[in-house]
């Protein structure tokens, strides 16, 4: 558990297993914590925001952090390899393009071609 969660919880009263309780005090359900959540976002002025995009943003940061397939599904409860590629896609892409251009950059100095002016001037003859 994160730390900043486990400190959360010294707090909160341990009566229960639940500690996500309905205004009546039963456990929410899914689709209840989902409504739940998207009443309190739209109170905040954040309509844009929803209890799914917390799970997907949790694993856009796990995937760029480096964590392997296996540690982001375990923590963020995604069971299935395909549903992750669909969440990893935009992430990969911004981490391979950052990890070539890092190749690039540190190649650049090594790559001592004579003829690399003329070979990028069109406009010149041939």
């Amino acid at each position: 558990m994160h730390p900043a969660l486990l400190n959360a919880l010294v707090s909160v009263p341990r009566t229960n297993l639940t500690f996500l309780m309905t205004e009546k005090g039963a456990p929410f359900t899914n689709a209840g914590f989902g409504n739940w959540w998207r009443d309190r976002c739209n109170e905040a002025g954040l309509p844009q925001c929803t209890a799914h995009g917390l799970r997907k943003s949790a694993t856009v940061r796990l995937v760029e952090a480096g964590c392997t397939d296996e540690q982001i599904m375990a923590i963020t409860g995604i069971r299935s390899p395909s549903v992750l590629k669909i969440y990893k896609r935009g992430s990969d892409q911004r981490r391979l393009a950052r990890q070539a251009l890092d190749i690039q950059l540190r190649t650049e100095g090594e790559q001592k071609l004579s003829n690399l002016d003329a070979r990028l001037d069109k406009t010149g003859s041939k």
